[in-house]
This record gives C-alpha cells, sequence and structure tokens, in this order.
C-alpha cells in the first residue's frame, strides 16, 4: 500500500491539521520530496510534531521513512515512467501518446482561440434575456455545466434536446432578445444546424461553441468560438469543456459584481430555508 492509499483509506477521519497535511502530500509530493518536517509544517503552519505523529500514525516509524516513499514516488514520476512510455504499444506510451495529441490541440486552440469572438459572446449572453442551449450527445455535458455556471449569476437558461419536436418548442417562445446557442462537437446532428437557420431566420441571435471551426453548426451562426482538432478525435470533448471553461471564468471577470450578488442572494435563500426547516 502507497503513502497515497493510506492517505485515501484514512482521510475521512483525519483531524483538521492532519487533514491539511495529507492534502498537500497527495497535491504537492513533489515539493514536498524537497523538505524536511520542519521546513513542511512551516508551509502549512502546522507544528514538526505534528508532522512526525502524522506518518506515524499512516504506519512509518518517522517522517523520513514516509519521505523516503514520496521521493520514489518522484523517481519514477522522472525516470522510470518516462521510459516505460517510449514502449509505444505499452499502456504507459498509449497514454503518453494520448497526452502529447491534446496537449498539442490544447496548444493549437490557445493560438487560434478567436479573442474577438469570445468578446462577443460574452457581451451577447450579458445583454440577453434568455440563454437558449442546444447540444449535440458528446457536448451535453458540456451544455449542463455552461448552464449550471450561467444559473449561478443569475442568468435564465433553456436547455432543449436536439429533437426536432423540443427544438420546434423552443423556437416558437424565443424572442429576438434571447440568444440561441448550440454546442457541437460530431457534426452530426442535422436539427442543431436547422435551428440555428431557423432562429436566424425569426431575427433570434445565434452562436455556436465547437470543437472545430468546419462543423456544420459554424455556417448559420453569427458567433462561433472554436477550439482546434478534427471532430473524430478523442480530444474534441475535453476541447469543448475547455472552452465553456474558458467562456465561464470570462464571463466572471466580466460580470463579477452581477456573479457575487447571485451568490450572496442564494447563501441568503439557504439560511432562510434552514431556519424554517428548523
Amino acid at each position: 500500500m502507497t503513502f497515497e492509499d493510506s492517505i485515501r483509506r484514512e482521510r475521512a477521519n483525519m483531524s483538521k491539521s492532519f487533514a491539511k497535511l495529507a492534502d498537500f502530500l497527495v497535491n504537492s509530493y513533489t515539493e514536498a520530496s524537497f523538505m524536511t518536517a520542519s521546513e513542511l509544517a512551516h508551509v502549512l503552519n502546522l507544528d514538526a510534531a505534528t508532522v512526525v505523529r502524522f506518518a506515524q500514525a499512516l504506519g512509518y516509524t518517522g517522517f523520513p521513512q514516509l519521505q523516503r516513499e514520496i521521493r520514489q514516488k518522484v523517481k519514477n514520476d522522472l525516470l522510470i515512467r518516462p521510459r516505460q512510455a517510449e514502449v509505444s504499444q505499452s499502456i504507459p506510451g498509449v497514454a503518453a501518446t494520448l497526452l502529447r495529441e491534446l496537449a498539442k490541440d490544447l496548444e493549437q486552440t490557445r493560438i487560434t482561440l478567436d479573442t474577438r469572438a469570445l468578446e462577443e459572446l460574452v457581451e451577447q449572453i450579458g445583454r440577453s434575456s434568455r440563454i437558449l442551449l442546444i447540444a449535440d450527445p458528446p457536448a451535453q455535458s458540456a451544455a449542463d455545466n455552461l448552464a449550471y455556471s450561467l444559473q449561478q449569476a443569475g442568468f435564465l437558461v433553456d436547455q432543449s434536446s436536439p429533437q426536432a419536436s423540443d427544438l420546434a418548442r423552443l423556437l416558437y417562445t424565443a424572442s429576438t432578445q434571447d440568444l440561441l446557442l448550440a454546442l457541437e462537437i460530431r457534426g452530426e446532428t442535422p436539427s442543431i444546424v436547422n435551428a440555428l437557420s431557423e432562429a436566424q431566420a425569426r431575427g433570434i441571435p445565434t452562436a455556436a461553441l465547437v470543437c472545430t471551426a468546419s462543423l456544420p453548426a459554424t455556417r448559420p451562426a453569427s458567433i462561433v468560438l472554436a477550439a482546434h482538432t478534427h471532430p473524430a478525435a478523442a480530444s474534441g470533448t475535453l476541447l469543448v469543456q475547455i472552452l465553456v471553461y474558458v467562456l465561464v471564468q470570462t464571463l466572471r471577470s466580466r460580470y463579477a459584481q452581477r456573479f457575487a450578488q447571485a451568490e450572496q442572494a442564494a447563501a441568503q435563500i439557504v439560511t432562510h430555508l434552514q431556519k424554517v426547516h428548523e
């Protein structure tokens, strides 16, 4: 059993000081491998004796023994795993290849991201009465995350499945004060393209958030925010989630007061509901 296994096993029963130390060792073990017990305690504002007791509680004779195991993990990360990854058909090799491809796609997205389109989308969301979200199946989880984040700031959000009947009901209630925002990864859902085209014909603002700029949803969309990958690539889902993250954080920066007020109002309601329940 590794030190990480031991920490996960005991984490729920730890004191606050032990939990603080445990989280640091799991999340920042490379940094911890170079620290003495006193240095680690200083960084976490703990007593050095707490570090020793923590190691002993996990079954080690003291912190030096725990640290040797942590250092071995760092050695594996820096020396052993890279050599294993050189065998292309091995599991480490496959994982390394996939991560390199994702890093390449992410870097290309960073370079080619149209920040003007991002700014336009942020402003359009800010002045829209409602945000109407539609997504193809692979992008549904990203749409759910975006809807949740928008609702956290008090934006009115309506989501619809890509079924024609559901889209028809959504468009029937839409107005020129709304925004129809489509998330697309595969480009295999014609009803999304049709809904965007119908919205444009009705004067309803449209936008598309996609994994690549060649997808069909980009054609009838007035604003396009695109990542950089192939629609068939496994990284498409992750890159759309990353675009959602970038969009949400930009919204938080642009409408910081709105987010803060909404969070404060929600907290007040929670307090009121708890009092009522009591």
